[in-house]
C-alpha cells in the first residue's frame, strides 16, 4: 500500500487538485437565471482577481432598515480586458453611486451574478448573460 509519507503526500495532492475545481462554479446551478433583479446603491469594493471579478454594493435594506451589503461576481478580468474595460474603470467609481442588474443566488443570499452595471453618470456595461458560453 506504500508508505505512510508516500499516502500522506498523495493526499495532500488530491487536496491540492480539488481546490481550483471548487472555486469554478456553475452559474445556472447557484444564480436564479430566469429572473432578473437591479439594485442601487454605493459600490465598495472591487476584487480584480480570478476566477472572476466581484464588486461589493451598500444598498438601503428593506422598509429602510439601513444598509446591508451585497456581492455581485461577474466574468473573469481576462473577459474585461478583451472588452477594453480595467481594473481601474470600476475603481473609478467606488465610493458612488452605481446600479446593478444581475441574478440572485439561489439560497436567497445577497449574492448575485452580475449582468448589468451602471455608473453614476449614466454609462453602462452589459455582461454576459448567466449560462451563456462565456
Amino acid at each position: 500500500m506504500g508508505s505512510p509519507v508516500k499516502r500522506a503526500l498523495l493526499g495532500a495532492l488530491v487536496l491540492v487538485a480539488a481546490i481550483p475545481a471548487s472555486a469554478h462554479h456553475s452559474t445556472t446551478a447557484e444564480f436564479d437565471v430566469a429572473h432578473r433583479m437591479t439594485l442601487s446603491g454605493t459600490l465598495t469594493k472591487v476584487d480584480w482577481v480570478n476566477p472572476h471579478i466581484v464588486v461589493f454594493i451598500e444598498a438601503m435594506g428593506a422598509e429602510g432598515a439601513g444598509n446591508v451589503a451585497w456581492k455581485f461576481e461577474s466574468n473573469p478580468p481576462a473577459w474585461f480586458r478583451r472588452v477594453g474595460v480595467s481594473r481601474a474603470d470600476f475603481a473609478k467609481a467606488v465610493g458612488q453611486t452605481v446600479t446593478v442588474e444581475g441574478n440572485r443566488a439561489k439560497d436567497g443570499s445577497r449574492y448575485g451574478y452580475l449582468v448589468k452595471f451602471t455608473y453614476a453618470d449614466g454609462t453602462s456595461l452589459e455582461l454576459v448573460a448567466p449560462g451563456s458560453d462565456r
